[in-house]
């Protein structure tokens, strides 16, 4: 027999099956012995109260042990001769997209531009040792995408855009813990990321596909408004409809694709700073505990969202536990991002502290790029890659790139603060509130270096402002939060693409080139690891219809 049950009980007991067993004995009137085993299919943590309770949906067996996996496998399929599908990009987007191919059918070729994912952390480690960066290879390219060294969560907002058990299914079947079934944040780790998504890579192979590592999509190949394939790096051409899933990193295509035509749109970002409090104060804080989160609980979490002055501030991408990375791709970049691993136990916290910016306040005049040699560097750029453009067309372009300057100028201003390296600009957090200069840093886990910087002074006032007002109204809403324990550290820009590949909503094609799928989140269209595999599949979905017509 089987039972199911909602429990809210204390941690130490949710922590212990035996303790489980015992209490459900007790409450539910079971008999002890007769619980054969128990399985955890949902939890959450209620941290309202002082008194901390876990909410629990638990089975028991009764006289019966489980006979079923605790995920739902897929079957793949060898898929060699089958009609083939050109997938760039190797992160979320594109992995979930080539492994949905294959359950249809179809043959997927994946192209990355970086190196496979245990490759590429040797040149992230050279990021933080010798201050150099592989445009290549570094956290936001190579296999795995942004999020493979950068956390590893798992929890959207966006339940409304496809199946999400599916996506948590597939991971526990290449190796995720199937904890991630169960929690209401789930989280796989960066530490253990990594082999789940070689796996899936493998997956891909042992069915036919192929993945292809430094390899660089150059240009689309177009005929008649049609993709026909795509020329690369290497020399080589790769044949059929492609799903583009290029990251939000991916600059060069953005500029590609503005400069041949393909329709782009300026879209919303958020840009700010990565703040990082001592792990145990936010425990003490969110745990209403002195003795902050104890043995039975994880490291706290939390979000914080507020409009100021017409404009969201908020927390994204929280880091319980975890550390705060260099996570530029490229010369004269700064840019910082989170992660942790799936212990979460770091000795800080972090999470990105951002504002919401509109293409509007950019266009403006609250900010604006005065300088002309950057303006005249842009139009180049733009020409090399379509002589043939004339001032007209480079201005309606340069106005559709306008937020990919913004987040450029910022990561580049980040970089002169920080003194040319890796080393990021940092302030305590009451004195950027308080616009006084830190004359010391607490001790941090950015592992290049902090430099203290005041950040209130050359932020964009329309950024720092905001940051400021909401970092106050933070403080009142969590008494402790506001704090010179924690510090900002600059500069985060990467949370979104900051332009939107545009496609027709029903076929998932790009509106006037037929054949070609923007994918993901560097097309516009998803925000996590979770978001960018539902679309990836959905655009998978889209070129089997496509291959039907």
């Amino acid at each position: 027999m089987i039972q199911e049950y909602q429990l809210r009980i204390l941690p130490e007991i949710a922590a212990n099956e035996q303790k489980l067993k015992e209490y459900l004995s007790k409450e539910k009137g079971l008999n002890l012995r007769d619980i054969t085993a128990t399985r955890i299919l949902k939890r959450s943590i209620d941290a309202r109260q002082r008194t901390i309770f876990v909410n629990l949906k638990v089975r028991a067996y009764i006289r019966e042990m489980p006979k079923d996996d605790e995920y739902e496998h897929t079957i793949y399929n060898k898929v060699e001769g089958k009609p083939q599908v050109i997938v760039v990009g190797a992160g979320p987007g594109g992995l979930f997209a080539a492994l949905r191919l294959i359950e249809l059918g179809l043959r997927p070729v994946v192209i990355e531009r970086g190196k496979d994912v245990r490759e590429r952390k040797k040149d992230l480690a050279q990021i933080s040792r010798e201050h150099t960066v592989d445009p290549e290879s570094n956290y936001s390219f190579g296999e795995g995408g942004a999020g493979a060294y950068s956390d590893g969560k798992l929890y959207t907002r966006s339940k409304k855009r496809g199946n999400i058990d599916k996506i948590l299914n597939v991971f526990c079947q290449h190796g995720a813990s199937t904890a991630i079934l169960v929690d209401a944040h789930p989280h796989i780790g960066t530490d253990k990321l990594p082999r789940v998504i070689e796996n899936m890579r493998n997956t891909i192979i042992e069915c036919g596909g192929e993945v292809h590592f430094q390899t660089r999509m150059e240009a689309l190949i177009i005929e008649n408004d049609e993709v026909k394939g795509i020329e690369t790096n290497t020399g080589k051409t790769f044949l059929g409809p492609v799903i583009l899933a290029t990251g939000h990193s991916a600059r060069d295509v953005y500029r590609w694709l503005a400069a041949n035509h393909v329709a782009i749109e300026a879209k919303g970002i958020a840009v700010g700073v990565r703040l990082e409090h001592p792990a145990m104060l936010i425990d003490q804080i969110q745990y209403h505990n002195k003795e902050g989160r104890g043995k039975y609980l994880p490291a706290a979490e939390y979000s914080f969202v507020t409009q100021v002055e017409g404009r969201g501030v908020y927390s994204f991408c929280m880091c319980p536990g975890g550390f705060i990375v260099p996570a530029a791709s490229g010369p004269e970049q700064v840019v910082v991002n989170g992660m942790s691993p799936s212990n979460r136990g770091s000795r800080w916290s972090n999470s990105g502290m951002v504002v919401e910016v509109q293409p509007e306040d950019l266009i403006s005049g609250e900010w604006r790029v005065e300088n002309g040699e950057l303006a005249a560097q842009r139009n180049e750029q733009l020409l090399a890659l379509n002589p043939s453009l004339n001032n007209s067309q480079l201005s309606t372009l340069n106005s559709q790139l306008l937020p990919l300057y913004f987040q450029e100028e910022q990561e580049r201003q980040c970089w002169l603060q920080g003194g040319r390296r890796q080393t990021a600009p940092a302030q305590r957090m009451q004195d950027f509130t308080r616009k006084k200069l830190s004359y010391d840093l607490p001790e941090s886990s950015y592992s290049p270096g902090l430099i203290s910087s005041p950040l209130h002074f050359w932020m964009p006032e329309f950024i720092s402002k905001r940051l400021s007002l909401g970092f106050q109204q933070f403080g009142r809403y969590s008494h402790g939060f506001l704090t010179n324990e924690a510090v900002m550290i600059g500069v985060e820009t990467r949370t979104s693409s900051p332009v939107r590949i545009v496609r027709d909503k029903d076929t998932l094609q790009h509106t006037t080139v037929r054949g070609l799928f923007p994918c993901g989140e560097g097309a516009g269209y998803a925000g996590g690891i979770v978001s960018a595999g539902v679309d990836g599949e959905r655009c998978a979905e889209a070129v089997a219809n496509y291959f039907n017509r």
